[in-house]
C-alpha cells in the first residue's frame, strides 16, 4: 500500500492487539513488600519519630487496597526489583543503542498481534502512532522505532495525552483516514506505567501495570469483513494539577531523590473523582446525542481502567442504571491500571461475543483532564 490516496476514506477498527508481561504481583506481595520497607523506615527513623519530628509511616493492607480501587493485581515487566523492601524502584538491564529498545519491543508485540488477527502484513500499513503516558526517551520517537522494527514504510510519531493518549490516537488516525492520508494507520500505546509510580507511597503504590496494546483503524475498503465501523469519535481536555508528574528533562529527580513526590505520579484522588466523573458522564451523552444513538441502549462499554467505583458511576449516569459485568466489563483487577491502554484491554478481551449491529463505547478519561470517546457498531 503505503501510495497515499487523496479520497476521503471511511475509518473502522479492523482489529487489536495485546501483549501481558509474563510476571504479575498480586495485592499479597504488594502489601508484605511495602510493610517490610515501612518497618525498615521507622526503625532507620526512630529517634526523630519519638522526638515528633517525624511522623511514622503506616502499614498498608490487601483491604485497603481493594476498597480504594478494585485492583487485586498488576502485570510488571520486571518484578524483583520492585518488590524489594530495599529497592522499590523500576530497574532495567541497559540496552545499546543499536538493540531495539523495552517500549518498542512491547509495543512491537501488540502490533504484531493486531496485525495477525486482521490478516495484515506489516507492509500494508501506513503509518504508526505511539500514543502513550510516558515515553522512555524524549527522542527519536519510539513510534518510529516501532516503524523501523515491523519494516513499515510510512511515517510514525509520539504523542501523550496520559490516560487519554490511545483514544486520541485512534480518532488521529481515523482522521487520517478520513481525509485519504492514509487507509491503515497502527495505533501503539507501550505502557511501562512501572516507571513513574512511586512504590513507596502507600496511597497510589498499588495502582499502576505494565502492558502493551495496539489498535489497526483502516479505511473501511480494505477492512475485514468483521470489523468495527467507527460511528464517531470525541475529545476534551481540561488543565487540572490533580494528576501529574513533573520529571523529565528540564526537572529531572537526582538518584537519591527517585521517590520525591512531584517527581513521580501524583495525584489528588478525591479531587478527581469529584471532576472526572460527571465530566465524563455528560461527554458520552452529548456525543451520543449528536450522533444519534441512544446512550441507555449501548451494548457494552468498555471504559478506562482506573477505579472500580468511577467506572460504576459513569456507567450508571450513562446507562441510566447499574451496569453489570456483561454491559461495563473490567480488567482492573487483574491489570491494574495501565493508563492508555486500559480501555483497549477491556475492548480487546471482551468484544468477539457482540453481534452484527451491537453499538458500543470505548472511552478513556485522565490527567489533563483528558477524555476521548470512540462510538464503534459491529459489522460482520
Amino acid at each position: 500500500m503505503n501510495a497515499h490516496s487523496t479520497t476521503a476514506g471511511h475509518p473502522v477498527i479492523s482489529a487489536t492487539g495485546l501483549f501481558t508481561p509474563e510476571e504479575s504481583i498480586s495485592n499479597e506481595e504488594l502489601v508484605q513488600s511495602f510493610n517490610a520497607f515501612v518497618d525498615r523506615h521507622n526503625a532507620q527513623h526512630a529517634d526523630a519519630i519519638a522526638a515528633g519530628e517525624a511522623e511514622p509511616l503506616t502499614h498498608s493492607s490487601v483491604e485497603f487496597i481493594e476498597k480504594a480501587s478494585g485492583i487485586k493485581a498488576r502485570h510488571v515487566i520486571n518484578k524483583a526489583p520492585l518488590i524489594d523492601p530495599a529497592i522499590m524502584e523500576p530497574r532495567h538491564e541497559p540496552r545499546g543503542n543499536d538493540e531495539l529498545s523495552i517500549m518498542a519491543e512491547i509495543g512491537v508485540e501488540a502490533a504484531r498481534d493486531a496485525l495477525a488477527k486482521a490478516g495484515r502484513d506489516a507492509a500494508d500499513v501506513d503509518a504508526v502512532l505511539c500514543a502513550a503516558s510516558n515515553m522512555q526517551r524524549p527522542y527519536p520517537a519510539m513510534a518510529i522505532e516501532i516503524q523501523q522494527a515491523l519494516e513499515i514504510d510510512g511515517f510514525a510519531f509520539d504523542m501523550n495525552v496520559a490516560c487519554s493518549s490511545a483514544t486520541f490516537g485512534i480518532q488521529t488516525a481515523a482522521d487520517y483516514v478520513r481525509s485519504g492520508n492514509a487507509k491503515s494507520v497502527l495505533v501503539v500505546s507501550p505502557e511501562i506505567t512501572s516507571g513513574h509510580l512511586n512504590w513507596r507511597d502507600r496511597d497510589s503504590h498499588f495502582i499502576f501495570g505494565d502492558v502493551a496494546t495496539a489498535v489497526l483503524v483502516e479505511d473501511v475498503e480494505i477492512a475485514p469483513a468483521k470489523h468495527w465501523d467507527i460511528l464517531g469519535t470525541r475529545l476534551k481536555t481540561v488543565f487540572s494539577n490533580n494528576i501529574r508528574n513533573n520529571f523529565g528533562f528540564l526537572n529531572r529527580a537526582e538518584p537519591e531523590t527517585m521517590g520525591s513526590d512531584d517527581k513521580l505520579f501524583v495525584q489528588e484522588g478525591r479531587k478527581v473523582f469529584k471532576e472526572v466523573v460527571p465530566m465524563v458522564a455528560e461527554m458520552i451523552v452529548a456525543e451520543a446525542e449528536r450522533l444519534s444513538v441512544d446512550p441507555t441502549a449501548l451494548r457494552r462499554l468498555w471504559l478506562h481502567q482506573a477505579n472500580a467505583g468511577m467506572n460504576r458511576l459513569i456507567a450508571q449516569r450513562v446507562l441510566g442504571h447499574e451496569a453489570n459485568a456483561d454491559e461495563s466489563p473490567t480488567v482492573l483487577d487483574t491489570y491494574g491500571n495501565t493508563s492508555s491502554a486500559g480501555s483497549i484491554i477491556a475492548f480487546h478481551l471482551n468484544n468477539e461475543d457482540l453481534a452484527d449491529g451491537d453499538t458500543g463505547l470505548i472511552c478513556s478519561f485522565g490527567a489533563g483532564y483528558s477524555a476521548g470517546t470512540v462510538f464503534v457498531r459491529k459489522v460482520g
